[in-house]
């Protein structure tokens, strides 16, 4: 006989449904074939319980439950076998039992416990006769205790279904919760928000969204969100968003939607897919943010800096008229003058380069492109029918801070090759090649002559052209600056931080 955890198997027995088993098919089946294999008139499924024992089934007994106190299978339970009371008047714990005096006036008991796989006696399976037997067959007792696994496999079940319900009763409450503090917490937010189901379909929209657009709620449910933006941005907000789906790229594109007066205002829509733990799309979440005055500062400060660039390039084009009218004045002064007048011009093609543009002024070339600015401020020294300087390698991306500082180095090294180098010869050439130096965040420029005078040795002293190169290089972009006068040609060697060549580099 085992020792018992009282209150381990009270919490088993509550773990079960009970009122549910009480209404269980199966269960009378094998109360009637327990009487029936073990030839009593009584078999009975009990549960015992803190005062009580509970019969889930019963064969030839009408009542449903009796008290502990008088429970013969409070003592079954206790056994790993099956319990035989051959004569319960002779035997000392149950003569005096109100169910041996009276009705049903037990004799013969024999019952099979119901144990858990943790080891936890619920109760037993049993059959009762009113009159004294020796016992049960080998076959009855073997029979007996199968039929009580029986009521245990569907015990285990039916506590594993109520588990199940319990778990997601929970879940559905945390589902719940959760997307009541999200609609909360989107309601609160200042952008509109919004969801759609994997293939894209909008199936919610936060309160901020009709406010703004006024639009009655659900009426921009699955499509009809595409009707409310200006006719001039649905195909490409369309054709976004369906890239978008179809690859699971994040979304992002500015557009002009309509809100609650009929009026169009610049919006940035943005949205990002949920994944399930296998990389595939739950959900989209996105959200819609009025950027209407921020986009209409930044059109009238394009406006302003457009104009100012544009005085400021008539501001290189008045001094180089200057220096022209006062070199003719004074002659002795056209050699000086024309050097500078050309630097001078040099910078404003570096600035109209790197200056804010428009759709029509932009150059053709990208007007932050390294390659672009070279290709345009040594355009002059190309022949048609010829090309003398080849840009290769990859590119870098500069902006008006390095811009000026650049213009002036390669005019000087343009300017020195024309008069004493590679660009002074009709076979010579220039190979400029654009890379990344040692270290990533550096770029590293080559200039290269060739075809050009033979050098015999290298100049003397630095001209003003050389100090002006070097004092670009060192100073204003931070660079390091090599000169090799080799034989076949000059090859200078600059490299320079990419912070100093853009901001954004």
């Amino acid at each position: 006989m085992q020792d018992i955890d009282e209150a381990s198997r009270i919490a088993e027995i509550e773990a079960h449904d009970l009122l549910s088993f009480s209404e269980a098919p199966g269960f009378d089946d094998i109360t009637s074939f327990a009487a029936a294999l073990c030839a009593t008139p009584i078999a009975l499924i009990s549960l015992v319980e803190t005062k009580r024992q509970r019969f889930l089934s019963s064969f030839g007994l009408s009542v449903c439950e009796t008290p502990r106190e008088t429970s013969f299978c409070a003592h079954a339970m206790r056994h790993r076998e099956v319990m035989i009371v051959s004569d319960a008047t002779v035997d000392p714990r149950f003569s005096a039992n109100p169910l041996v005096t009276g009705e049903p006036f037990i004799r013969f008991y024999a019952g099979a416990p119901l144990v858990t796989d943790d080891g936890v006696p619920l109760g037993s399976l049993c059959v009762i006769d009113s009159h004294p037997r020796t016992g049960l067959s080998p076959l009855q007792a073997q029979g007996l205790r199968l039929l009580a696994d029986q009521v245990m496999v569907a015990l285990r079940a039916r506590k594993m279904a109520k588990m199940h319900v319990e778990v997601d009763q929970e879940t559905q409450q945390t589902l719940r919760q959760s997307e009541e503090k999200f609609r909360i917490l989107a309601d609160t937010m200042p952008q509109m928000v919004w969801s759609t189901l994997p293939d894209g379909y909008h199936d919610y929209y936060n309160a901020r969204w009709y406010e703004f657009t006024g639009v009655p709620e659900g009426s921009t449910d699955g499509e009809g969100w595409n009707g409310m933006f200006h006719p001039e941005d649905q195909d490409r907000a369309w054709s976004t968003w369906s890239h978008s789906l179809a690859t699971g790229e994040p979304y992002e594109i500015e557009y002009r939607l309509r809100n609650a007066n009929g009026d169009y205002r610049w919006t940035l829509g943005r949205a990002l897919p949920i994944r399930d733990h296998a990389g595939r799309i739950i959900r989209w979440f996105g959200t819609c943010t009025d950027i209407h005055e921020q986009r209409l500062l930044l059109e009238q400060r394009e406006i302003v800096s457009q104009e100012l660039s544009h005085r400021i390039k008539n501001i290189f084009a008045v001094i180089g008229g200057l220096m022209s009218l006062s070199s003719k004045a004074h002659p002795e002064i056209a050699a000086h003058a024309s050097e500078l007048r050309a630097r001078i011009m040099a910078l404003g093609k570096a600035h109209d380069f790197v200056r804010p543009h428009s759709a029509r002024s932009k150059p053709a070339t990208g007007h932050t492109s390294l390659q672009g600015m070279l290709g345009a401020l040594l355009s002059a020294y190309q022949l048609q029918s010829d090309t003398r300087i080849f840009i290769t390698g990859t590119d870098a991306e500069i902006d008006d801070r390095s811009a000026t500082p650049l213009a002036l180095i390669f005019h000087e090294l343009a300017t020195n090759a024309a008069k004493y180098g590679a660009l002074s010869a009709a076979e010579g050439r220039i190979e400029i090649d654009i890379g990344t130096g040692q270290e990533a965040d550096n770029i590293r420029i080559v200039w290269k002559e060739r075809g050009g005078p033979e050098i015999q040795s290298p100049p003397n002293s630095p001209g003003f052209g050389s100090r002006l190169i070097e004092l670009s290089i060192t100073n204003q972009l931070r660079g390091d600056l090599v000169y090799a006068w080799d034989r076949d040609g000059l090859q200078v060697i600059a490299v320079v931080p990419k912070s100093s060549m853009c901001r954004t580099g």
